[in-house]
C-alpha cells in the first residue's frame, strides 16, 4: 500500500498574529493613565496604607447576624453545653476584625485628608469596644423589628421565615450594625455595610437614617431611606417607597451636607407601595396611612388618611364596546 507523505503547512497563524500585535502602543496608555492620576480629575489610592475591605466590612455584618441570631447561619450544631464557648469565640473573632478593619478605616481617612496621627489603633480598639457593647441593644432592637412583621404580616408563619427569608430583616439587621458605626463616626465602613445590604435586596437605608424599634419593611425592593430620615416605633412600609430629599442644588454636598433633608415619619404610621414623601420639613403624624402611589412635600396631621383620588380606567371589550370603570 503506498503512504501518504504529509504537507509541510504554510506559514502558523500564531505568527501572522504576534506580528499584527499592539501591545507595544500599551505603554504610552498607561503614560496618559500615570498623567491623569497627578491631577484633581481623576481619583486614586496609591499609598503603602491599606484601604479597608469590602470583603471583610461583609463579613463583619454577617458574622454579627451569626452572634445576633445563634444557630441560625452555622453548620455547628449549638447546644446548653457549647453554646458560651461558641458566643465567645465568634465575638472575640468579630472584635479582632472590627479593630482591624477600623484601623485602616481611619488611616486611609487621615491620609486622604492629610490628618495629624491620630493613633489609630488605640481609637480603633475603643471603637471597637463601644460597637460591641451595642450588640446586646441591638439584638433585642430586632426582636422587637421581627415581632412587628409577624404582627403585620399574616403571610408568614413563624420567626424563623422571618429570619431566614425576609429581605427587609436582613437590611435593617445590617443598617442597625452600620448606624452604630455611624454613630462612632467611623470612616467608610457603614456605607460599605448598608450598601451590601442594597446590593442584596434592593432595600436603600442610608446608616445616618434613624429608625425605631418595631420597624418593618414587607417585601421591600425599591425602598430608599435617606440620611436625615427620622423613623418612629411602629412604622411599616413596603416596596417602592422613598423617604427622600427634595431637589438639590449642583453644589449641595457642601452646603447641605448638616442640614436635615429626609422626611421624618412617627410612630404607628404604614406607607404603602411607591408613595414618595420628600423634605427635611415634611412630617408625617403618628397613626397615619398613606396610600400608594402618594407624592408628598408637606406634612401630615396626626391620624390622617391620605389616598390618590380613584383614577379612570377605561375597558375596551372584544364586542367593540368600551366601559369606564
Amino acid at each position: 500500500m503506498e503512504k501518504t507523505i504529509p504537507t509541510i503547512p504554510e506559514l502558523c497563524d500564531h505568527v501572522k498574529i504576534t506580528e499584527n500585535s499592539k501591545h507595544n502602543q500599551l505603554p504610552d496608555i498607561v503614560k496618559k493613565m500615570l498623567s491623569g492620576w497627578s491631577t484633581k480629575e481623576c481619583f486614586d489610592h496609591i499609598s503603602p496604607v491599606c484601604i479597608p475591605s469590602q470583603e471583610k466590612i461583609i463579613d463583619i455584618a454577617l458574622q454579627a447576624r451569626r452572634i445576633i441570631f445563634p444557630g441560625y447561619f452555622t453548620t455547628t450544631k449549638l447546644h446548653a453545653s457549647n453554646i458560651e464557648y461558641y458566643i465567645g469565640k465568634e465575638t472575640m473573632d468579630l472584635y479582632e476584625l472590627v479593630c482591624e478593619q477600623i484601623t485602616m478605616a481611619i488611616r486611609h481617612d487621615c491620609r486622604r485628608n492629610r490628618r495629624l496621627c491620630t493613633n489609630c489603633e488605640q481609637e480603633s480598639a475603643k471603637l471597637a469596644l463601644q460597637f460591641m457593647e451595642k450588640l446586646p441593644e441591638i439584638t433585642a432592637t430586632l426582636a422587637q423589628d421581627i415581632r412587628a412583621t409577624l404582627a403585620g404580616d399574616p403571610a408568614t408563619k413563624s420567626p424563623d421565615e422571618v429570619i431566614f427569608c425576609y429581605p427587609g430583616l436582613l437590611a435593617t439587621l445590617v443598617y442597625r450594625l452600620a448606624h452604630e458605626l455611624f454613630l462612632l463616626e467611623v470612616p467608610f465602613v457603614p456605607r460599605i455595610m448598608t450598601e451590601y445590604a442594597h446590593s442584596q435586596t434592593g432595600i436603600d437605608i442610608h446608616p445616618g437614617a434613624q429608625i425605631a424599634p418595631g420597624f418593618f419593611i414587607d417585601h421591600g425592593t425599591g425602598i430608599v431611606i435617606g440620611e436625615t430620615t427620622i423613623i418612629g416605633e411602629n412604622v411599616r412600609i413596603y416596596q417602592g417607597v422613598t423617604l427622600g430629599a427634595l431637589s438639590l442644588p449642583r453644589d449641595a454636598g457642601e452646603k447641605l451636607r448638616s442640614t436635615k433633608r429626609h422626611p421624618t415619619i412617627e410612630n404607628d404610621v404604614i406607607i404603602y407601595a411607591n408613595t414618595t414623601i420628600l423634605g427635611g420639613t415634611t412630617t408625617i403624624g403618628e397613626g397615619s396611612v398613606i396610600g400608594g402611589n402618594s407624592w408628598i412635600i408637606e406634612s401630615v396631621e396626626q391620624g390622617s388618611k391620605v389616598f390618590l383620588k380613584k383614577p379612570e380606567l377605561i375597558v375596551h371589550h372584544a364586542n367593540g364596546q368600551k366601559t369606564h370603570l
